[in-house]
């Protein structure tokens, strides 16, 4: 009895269950309501991209031109920094007491061209006394030492003559005519030399002494320009530290606000290009758009067509942007909105667009949707062929 009708009740359950299996599996899904309605644009036609949000002077990925230990930061996320501005610290190779070591050298390589300059000083105003030889009040002196050696001789040469007028030779002796006859020859002598010492004081001074003081100069002069590359060469040495400790403090580039600090006192701050920056700094009194247009949609667009930008999650908050530029280089697109419809091996013309930040409420960073006024396409705007190759074939 159970095998007769227990067996065959149990298969067509099997076949029951089956069937509604079946059926169950063949209903559609039901669509899942999206969180919030799609953005929809204000025009009749138009061409519509993904925008991320950008300061005004894009997004300045701050690194450092050499690597080392984080040893203060000086901005947070949400700073606003002037140009120049300090904002993270390295670690000094060079220390300070090297640079006040450089510093003193500074200082005795600079005492050393005050001496040198001492020495031309002298050496010039010798040489300036020696071409100005004689002096004027020197002359007068010597001519009368000559004048009053000419009348020593004449009274000598008068007293002589007398004696030896005599015609009594027993009147003088020849002792004292002797003496009369060396006086004449002294004062002759000192004659001489009164004339002599007359002449050389006309003459100036000799020429050897005046090369002697050029040679002077020459030397002293060439102290100096030692002395002063000394100077050059201890300033640059200064100069040389100072940037080397300049390097260690990075600064802002420009005017704008910290967007992100990815550094931390006591980490290691590599150099080159990161795929995480130390800092982001941005300008964001005034916001960029910058919207990816498709390919086959970049003949549509004008610089004067309005443009409108909604924010995702509530797309009644919308503002007008203003055209700021087009970038002509085509890139591949990078920035995948999800839709399964959507071609990933395409590329994409950027444009930028300016918005007030005020207007809406997003941040630097956030994705928009972006509507773009454009001409409806139809058989005489569409190009024959958006492929090069293929246009020539037709």
């Amino acid at each position: 009895m159970f095998r007769k009708y227990m067996l065959p009740l149990l298969a067509l359950a099997g076949v029951l269950f089956a069937i509604w299996t079946v059926v169950q599996g063949n209903k559609p899904p039901v669509v899942a309501m999206p969180v919030t309605q799609p953005a929809r644009a204000p025009f009749a036609s138009y061409v519509a991209g993904a925008a991320i949000v950008e300061a005004r002077t894009e997004n300045i990925s701050i690194g450092t031109p050499v690597g080392n230990i984080v040893t203060d930061v000086y901005v947070q996320v949400g700073d606003h920094v002037k140009k120049s501005d300090p904002l993270f610290r390295l670690r000094d190779i060079v220390t300070a007491a090297t640079l006040d070591v450089r510093k003193s050298a500074v200082v005795a390589a600079q005492a050393q061209v005050t001496a040198a300059q001492s020495k031309v000083a002298a050496a010039r105003a010798k040489l300036d006394k020696l071409r100005a030889m004689p002096r004027p009040e020197d002359v007068p002196p010597a001519e009368a030492r000559v004048a009053e050696a000419r009348a020593s001789l004449a009274d000598a040469k008068n007293q002589l003559r007398y004696w030896e007028d005599v015609t009594d030779k027993r009147a003088i002796s020849q002792e004292e005519l002797d003496r009369r006859r060396w006086a004449v020859r002294v004062s002759e002598t000192k004659l001489v030399a009164a004339e002599a010492e007359l002449s050389q004081l006309k003459a100036g001074a000799w020429k050897a002494d005046i090369t002697i003081a050029e040679a002077d100069i020459r030397s002293a002069e060439s102290d100096v320009a030692t002395a002063q590359t000394a100077v050059a060469q201890a300033e640059a040495a200064v100069k040389e530290t100072d940037a080397e400790i300049e390097r260690r403090t990075i600064r802002a580039p420009v005017d704008a606000t910290v967007l992100q600090v990815k550094v931390r006192v006591g980490e290691y701050a590599m150099t080159g290009v990161l795929a995480t920056p130390l800092m982001v700094l941005g300008n964001i009194d005034t916001l960029v758009a910058r919207v990816d247009v498709d390919e086959n949609d970049a003949w549509r667009l004008s610089p004067d067509s309005p443009a409108v930008a909604a924010v995702r999650g509530n797309p009644s908050l919308k503002t007008q942007l203003k055209f700021l530029r087009v970038e002509p280089y085509i890139i591949p697109k990078r920035s995948l909105t999800g839709d399964s419809t959507e071609r990933v091996d395409t590329r994409v013309l950027q444009v930028l667009y300016t918005f007030d930040p005020k207007s809406v409420p997003v941040r630097v960073g956030q994705q928009m949707d972006v509507f773009i006024e454009a001409p409806p396409v139809s058989a005489e705007t569409r190009p024959a062929s958006t492929h090069p190759v293929e246009g020539a074939k037709q």
